[in-house]
């Protein structure tokens, strides 16, 4: 029994969601979202609230069940809050600017990179030295997140490199004589 599975979704005030066969859809604040669950769950609108529940007993149909229902929660928070993740750029000389709507990256190369972001994703550089992805899609939000850091990742010798905001670096000793 999946048990976050039989928690029914709840439905936030100003939120409203519509069911038509397998493909659920979320309208809120922020936008609209939907989701397209397999043949192995049955998804429901009851009231205020969502609920999931599986066809059969079969294992694929018992983990379908629990990640459908997160994956609906994932769209009812992202059309009410959003999501969001920070970064910081660590390094002398390192730093961040908005171009627009692309975001221009000096990581120490002979160059400077453009970062062209995606649709559905905003992009802030409220410092130079600091980076805010948000987004009413949990995924691209990461994915944008993971593919700015991918451009200098944080090294353990002198911690120079984008990292996620918390995000503790394990620092190695250098050589010693």
């Amino acid at each position: 029994m999946s048990r976050i599975g039989k928690k029914p979704v709840a439905l936030v005030k100003g939120v409203t969601a519509s069911v038509s066969g397998q493909t659920i859809s979320v309208t809120g604040p922020k936008g609209v979202r939907s989701f397209t669950a397999g043949d192995d769950v049955t998804l429901t609108v009851e009231g205020e609230m969502i609920k999931v529940t599986p066809r059969g007993l079969s294992k694929r149909a018992r983990s379908q069940w629990g990640m459908s229902r997160s994956m609906i929660q994932n769209l009812v928070t992202g059309v009410t809050t959003g999501f969001k993740k920070e970064l910081e750029i660590q390094g002398v000389g390192y730093r961040a600017a908005m171009k627009g709507k692309d975001v221009q990256l000096q990581l120490g190369f002979s160059h400077e990179v453009v970062f062209e972001v995606p649709a559905g994703v905003t992009v802030a550089a409220p410092k130079q030295t600091e980076l805010v992805v948000e987004g009413i899609d949990q995924q691209l939000v990461g994915q944008v997140a993971a593919n700015i850091r991918e451009w200098r990742k944080p090294e353990p010798y002198k911690g120079k490199g984008i990292r996620y905001k918390g995000e503790f670096i394990f620092r190695k000793e250098g050589k010693k004589k």
